[in-house]
């Protein structure tokens, strides 16, 4: 009685291990953009709901956390009592890591990040995978020979997206033109429209985008001048019905439920971890209403591109410094 006394006087005392009592997990969730972004912030909010099922957490979330901020926000919660804090982009990881040595009975996470400690973890995606087909796809569908993609920030987990498109894209036609730009920034929409405008100036007929919010505006940019455009994160033809023809789509729920359960079980180990198509982590979305408008060969190649990296046949090298 005692014991049972002390732990809920001291929730904060307690071994996050030791999970056996009523008192639920608790597990943050920091994002870098608005959590309805249709996108790349949505995907890690949807793990927190699917966590909140699975284990019945006790949950919150901070939207628009700079990289600035980010140290703060991963020490608040961690005051607060919170088991696992997850910074969801690689921006995130080194805070974390600096974090997590002051709260050595609390676990920390950054999602496609680098960094780790004895109690952080760095749970990546291996986006590449899904960009490469989308370089695929935009290839064989441009009319000019020339493609264009939009990166939020050069930083490996963003790059390494970029230089697989560009690989993709020229598997399908080794002459095409593949334009490509950073606009330093997660969320600022114009910007990805100015970048994609600037590249349909220059020929670019079919667009890709891996800067989360941002890259609605390179969506809206095709949109607007009849042009066709790959999503990222998320099936995002719901923006642009008419527009987006597939997207790159990352099971963010798995991955955050992986890690929650791990802390239940006392089994979250720090270090780097690689989840893929393989681990049903990554993939694309379905064509939608392009299911008939895009050529069975072209459809073809990309399934099968898939199913080799899926069974290992094929790997998406992971380039992670821009090859200009």
């Amino acid at each position: 009685v005692l014991m049972i006394l002390v732990l809920t006087l001291v929730p904060m005392l307690a071994s996050v291990s030791a999970q056996a009592s009523d008192v639920p997990l608790k597990v943050a969730l920091i994002l870098s953009g608005p959590a309805n972004d249709q996108g790349w912030n949505a995907i890690a909010v949807a793990g927190i709901k699917a966590a909140e099922e699975e284990f019945g957490i006790e949950s919150a979330y901070s939207e628009n956390v700079s990289i600035a901020d980010s140290e703060a926000a991963y020490r608040d919660y961690a005051a607060q009592g919170y088991n696992l804090i997850i910074g969801h982009g690689f921006q995130y990881g080194e805070p974390a890591a600096n974090v997590s040595k002051d709260f050595p009975d609390q676990y920390f996470m950054a999602t496609e990040a680098a960094s780790q400690s004895d109690n952080m973890a760095s749970f990546v995606m291996s986006c590449e995978q899904g960009a490469y087909l989308m370089g695929m796809l935009c290839s064989g569908m441009s009319k000019t020979g020339t493609i264009g993609v939009v990166g939020a920030m050069e930083q490996p987990s963003i790059t390494k997206e970029l230089e697989a498109f560009k690989l993709g894209a020229k598997e399908i036609n080794p002459d095409v033109k593949v334009l490509e730009i950073y606009i330093n920034s997660y969320v600022d929409a114009a910007l990805g429209k100015e970048a994609a405008m600037n590249m349909i100036g220059q020929g670019a007929d079919v667009l890709y985008h891996v800067a989360n919010q941002a890259g609605t505006g390179v969506i809206t940019a095709a949109q607007e001048k009849g042009l066709l455009a790959c999503g990222n994160s998320y099936d995002q033809n719901s923006i642009a019905p008419e527009t987006v023809m597939c997207s790159t789509v990352y099971n963010m729920p798995k991955v955050i439920t992986t890690a929650v359960g791990q802390v239940e079980k006392g089994e979250f180990k720090g270090g780097v971890y690689y989840l893929g198509m393989a681990e049903g982590v990554v993939d694309i979305a379905g064509y939608n209403s392009f299911e008939d408008k895009i050529p069975q060969e072209l459809k073809d190649k990309v399934a099968a591109k898939k199913q080799a990296i899926v069974d290992g046949s094929f790997t998406v090298p992971r380039i992670e410094t821009p090859t200009k």
